[in-house]
């Protein structure tokens, strides 16, 4: 597969990685990281994880919102995607993520919504990317 890149976003991470700081190049972000209470950390910053589940609810709503044009459903102005990421130890010793997927989708049939769900998981480009890596589940909640 060959992609035609149109934006490169670009940060680094400094300092302890987890226990640093991160900034993009065009200052967007500028932000203490810290590992989260259950992980023995402060919690006091954000970790990799909130920065993650914010960056997929927003690139699989975008998709969510692409899918139903082209399907010519309307999509209520409440419909949201919330992006629950999961991070513990894996069965090979190593760290893994998992992701749960939640649509809010107001106003449709259950079987309408779950479709979408599927579909929009076909095209965003995060679920692309974490495909066969992390174990995602999707749930549309109409």
């Amino acid at each position: 597969m060959s992609i035609e890149v149109v934006y490169t976003a670009e940060s680094t991470a400094t300092g302890g990685g987890r226990d640093g700081h991160v900034k993009s190049t065009d200052g967007k972000i500028d932000l203490d990281t810290r590992p989260p209470k259950e992980m023995g950390g402060s919690g006091e910053g954000v970790n990799p994880e909130l920065l993650f589940s914010a960056g997929y609810s927003a690139c699989f709503l975008g998709a969510l919102r692409l899918v139903a044009r082209t399907e010519k459903i309307a999509l209520d102005d409440a419909s949201g995607v919330t992006a629950q990421i999961g991070f513990g130890k894996d069965s090979d010793g190593g760290f893994g993520l998992t992701a749960n997927l939640i649509g809010y989708l107001p106003g449709l049939e259950q079987s309408v919504a779950d479709d979408l769900m599927r579909k929009a998981h076909g095209v965003c480009p995060y679920s692309k990317a974490t495909s066969g890596n992390i174990d995602v589940t999707l749930l549309a909640k109409v």
